[in-house]
């Protein structure tokens, strides 16, 4: 870890509508960055995506001299859409994922119905990024560590004394992520956490979202040690068979995210917008009944008749 004395900047940005964090994080001396997470918005009854979260974070490197040298996403996320390309095509930096969005890849594009076109290799991205991983950044480093649980791509960056989490663990007060996505694993999951969990007490715990349990005010900073006194979902003490049970009873009473059916099908692109076959306009495709598994013949027959 850094010295005391040269330690990362880390600013935060807030999308309300979706509970999530990005995040810059700096080199104050040399000026180099990352940013992490970024949020395109979705208006589903219109269909208007916008980028004010991605403006935002482009107008603060700006005014802060900052060079962006990567955009990393901590995982595919379910519950918003990523602004990596927006941000990729006005600053030329690569976008960085973990190297298991292949397995992702392959479950959502036959969910999708993507065509033979659709790549399931990764390729989107510019970084497949492995456990241990190291990326310069300035007179500082990124280092990767692959987190599975929540997802099977997951991955945490750590930079000197600050670390993003993304959905592995939440505030000390909401827990930690949800497993039942595909890939997903409640045991993979108290594993990574215990990684984290091991790295020095005082390092600072950035999470990708802050519900406000409560009506309490936005927090999305702690400590390790804050987590292993006060996680609601595994402070110490806390087995794993306790952790899986408990994660796995949660989750069977969780509803699908509100975004996840746009979200995934732009996400696995790394942020960049589906296109029309015929009209190559940007479109979300809507895979009836995918997440349920409801069967839908009947209705299907009824359509066609």
């Amino acid at each position: 870890m850094a010295s005391n004395q040269h330690q990362p900047t880390v600013t935060a940005f807030f999308d309300q509508a979706t509970s999530t964090l990005s995040y810059v994080v700096a080199d104050p001396k040399s000026k180099a960055c990352a940013v992490i997470d970024p949020v395109l918005e979705l208006d589903q009854a219109s269909a208007e995506i916008t980028t004010h979260g991605a403006n935002r974070i482009l107008e603060h490197l700006e005014s802060n001299d900052l060079r962006c040298q990567y955009i990393l996403e901590t995982h595919v996320h379910a519950d918003h859409l990523s602004a990596g390309y927006f941000l990729k095509q006005r600053l030329g930096a690569p976008i960085g994922i973990g190297q298991a969005i292949v397995d992702v890849q392959q479950v959502f594009a036959d969910m999708y119905s993507e065509s033979a076109d659709f790549q399931r290799d990764g390729s989107q991205f510019d970084l497949l990024i492995t456990d241990g991983q190291t990326l310069p950044l300035g007179d500082l480093s990124i280092h990767a560590v692959h987190v599975p649980g929540h997802t099977p791509a997951c991955m945490a960056y750590r930079c000197a004394d600050a670390v993003f989490v993304g959905d592995t663990l939440f505030m000390p007060d909401s827990g930690t992520a949800r497993c039942d996505f595909p890939g997903g694993d409640a045991g993979a999951l108290y594993s990574s956490i215990q990684r984290l969990l091991a790295l020095p007490s005082e390092s600072r715990v950035f999470v990708c979202h802050d519900y406000q349990p409560n009506d309490r005010s936005l927090a999305f900073e702690a400590t390790v040690k804050t987590h292993k006194q006060h996680n609601i979902h595994i402070r110490d003490g806390i087995s794993e068979a306790e952790f899986v049970s408990m994660r796995n009873a949660r989750d069977a009473q969780l509803s699908t995210p509100q975004l996840m059916i746009p979200s995934m099908q732009v996400n696995i692109r790394a942020g960049a917008l589906p296109v029309h076959p015929t009209s190559s306009r940007p479109v979300i495709t809507v895979p009836i009944n995918a997440f349920s598994g409801r069967d839908i013949i009947e209705l299907v027959e009824k359509s066609e008749g």
